[in-house]
């Protein structure tokens, strides 16, 4: 029998047009981190940077980088970075070792941006296809929906989540708007216990749209009002320790995929699937094969769904026709006992509050109900 890390190691080879967001299909990243540098910091960034360097040199999956600087503006750099494929890369970029390491850099910069890229098309040799070994390209570009997905996560102290819920939920919308092209389109709030998920869909500019919501004074409130519950501790005066605790709290979307169908009576529902530990990526991609089947099966349940991952936190957002709690099987991909015997195999089952035993039975409705986030608030924007 094929076992689950035989399955998942092998790249999502074909990739349907449904699917608009994906890290696991094999393929080589380009990362891209526009930096602007504090006027006279040069020298002390380029040592930060050779330092950093020598560091991911090692790094399980990191092919090579490049350090540019700006023929116009010296203050502002330009680092890329080529990786095997983006699951060591992400694995790499949220780990707490990549905190550390990148410390010495924000005393001598002032802003920068992280852009990731499959490679999809190159020059100088004949084409590689996805199936050419470690120098793999995309096979074809993904056609999305204009949105894009993200979400932060973090824990509260325990006793506190009726409190914090009703802070989360009472809140004023900020202005959807952010500029010509750049517009808030939904925010979904759910818990699970003692943890909070927001997830939010933007179109056009996240950087822009995050840092409007940040601004917005009804958003300040809240999230000072939650300050006192967290279990992290941060000063939003201080951009050092926000920037920490939401750079630890970033949630990315690695995988969304659609049915192209819409239904009037479609609900959204969240999922928490803490992985075992070193597990997060592998149960992640188990879910994006999953959630291919369910979104092929012809008037399914599944209408669309977005995975977000960090570390051994996987989160499954998934919009849904009807209920969920009559067949949660085809919702949860769970449609025959080894595919669930397979998803059980990489849970928590400690953090999900039950002995993991209780859930290698392989009953979905089980999995549902330990596994279902309690919904906080869903707000759409006016014409969103």
């Amino acid at each position: 029998m094929t076992t689950t890390s035989e399955r998942v190691s092998e790249p999502l080879r074909q990739m349907a047009q449904r699917v608009s967001q994906s890290v696991f299909d094999g393929s080589r990243l380009r990362v891209v981190l526009l930096v602007d540098v504090y006027d006279g910091a040069q020298q002390q960034f380029l040592e930060a940077y050779e330092q950093l360097c020598n560091q991911v040199a090692s790094v399980p999956g990191h092919v090579s980088d490049q350090l540019c600087q700006s023929i116009e503006n010296p203050s502002q750099w330009l680092i890329t970075s080529e990786w095997e494929s983006a699951p060591p890369f992400l694995t790499w970029v949220n780990s707490e070792e990549h905190v550390r390491m990148v410390e010495p850099l924000h005393s001598c910069v002032r802003d920068t941006r992280s852009l990731r890229f499959h490679i999809v098309r190159e020059t100088g040799g004949p084409a590689v296809g996805a199936e050419s070994g470690k120098r793999r390209l995309q096979s074809s570009p993904r056609i999305g929906d204009g949105l894009i997905r993200h979400a932060l996560t973090f824990t509260v102290k325990p006793g506190s989540e009726e409190t914090v819920a009703k802070i989360l939920a009472g809140y004023t919308s900020p202005e959807p708007r952010v500029d010509d092209t750049t517009r808030l389109c939904r925010t979904s709030l759910f818990m699970h216990g003692n943890r909070v998920v927001r997830a939010i869909e933007v179109r056009g500019d996240l950087l822009a749209a995050l840092r409007h919501v940040a601004r917005q004074p009804e958003v300040r409130a809240v999230e000072e009002a939650i300050n006192p519950y967290l279990e992290q501790d941060r000063d939003l005066d201080d951009p050092e320790s926000a920037r920490v605790f939401f750079t630890r709290a970033a949630l990315p979307a690695v995988h969304h995929v659609t049915a192209g169908q819409e239904s009037p009576d479609a609900v959204r529902h969240a999922l928490y699937y803490p992985a075992r530990e070193g597990q997060g990526l592998r149960l992640a991609e188990l879910l994006a094969r999953q959630d291919e089947a369910a979104a092929d099966a012809p008037r399914g349940p599944v209408l669309r769904s977005t995975i977000f991952q960090r570390d051994d936190v996987v989160v499954r957002l998934v919009d849904v026709r009807g209920g969920i709690d009559t067949d949660p099987g085809p919702v949860l991909g769970l449609t025959d006992r080894e595919r669930a015997a397979e998803l059980t195999a990489l849970l928590d089952g400690e953090a999900l509050g039950v002995d993991g035993s209780a859930l290698r039975d392989g009953a979905p409705a089980r999995l549902l109900t330990v596994a279902r986030m309690e919904l906080v608030t869903d707000r759409r924007a006016p014409d969103a």
